[in-house]
């Protein structure tokens, strides 16, 4: 029974931290540069021709995406970083849009463990693809 009882607090444990563990801003919402088209493990970056409004366009397409919200920056500035959190654990994984002359590079990285099963990458192909649709 104790050892159940310690596996359960180790659990709720793990998912409060999980939840309530700061988000830097300093640490997430930072520039990738040029990296162009790479994915990584835990990490994504895709980099598109971008015109006028794009930027803007793209911030309501993920903004709209459930559990996300803003860190840090807007369109205006040039360079946004969101939270999106998984369903069931909250996980947070963070992503790093930016405009740059005649593009957009988006950088996905999430903070905890290793893979995420291609689920992140998946999501900003999907927001890519609204965008695209938005524009014809």
């Amino acid at each position: 029974m104790k050892l159940l009882s310690l596996v359960l607090l180790a659990v709720l444990g793990f998912g409060l931290w999980v939840r309530l563990a700061p988000s830097d801003p300093a640490r997430w919402h930072v520039s990738v540069g040029d990296a162009g088209n790479r994915d990584f493990a835990g990490a994504v970056v895709r980099s598109i021709p971008a015109g006028p409004g794009d930027m803007s366009r793209l911030d309501r397409i993920i903004r709209d995406t459930p559990r996300t919200v803003v860190l840090a920056g807007t369109p205006e500035e040039g360079m946004v970083t969101y939270i999106t959190r998984s369903r069931l654990w909250g996980f947070p994984d963070y992503t790093t849009v930016e405009a740059q002359p005649g593009a957009i590079v988006i950088h996905w990285r999430l903070r905890f463990g290793s893979s995420d099963l291609g689920v992140n990458r998946a999501r900003v192909e999907g927001w890519l693809a609204a965008l695209a649709a938005g524009r014809s």
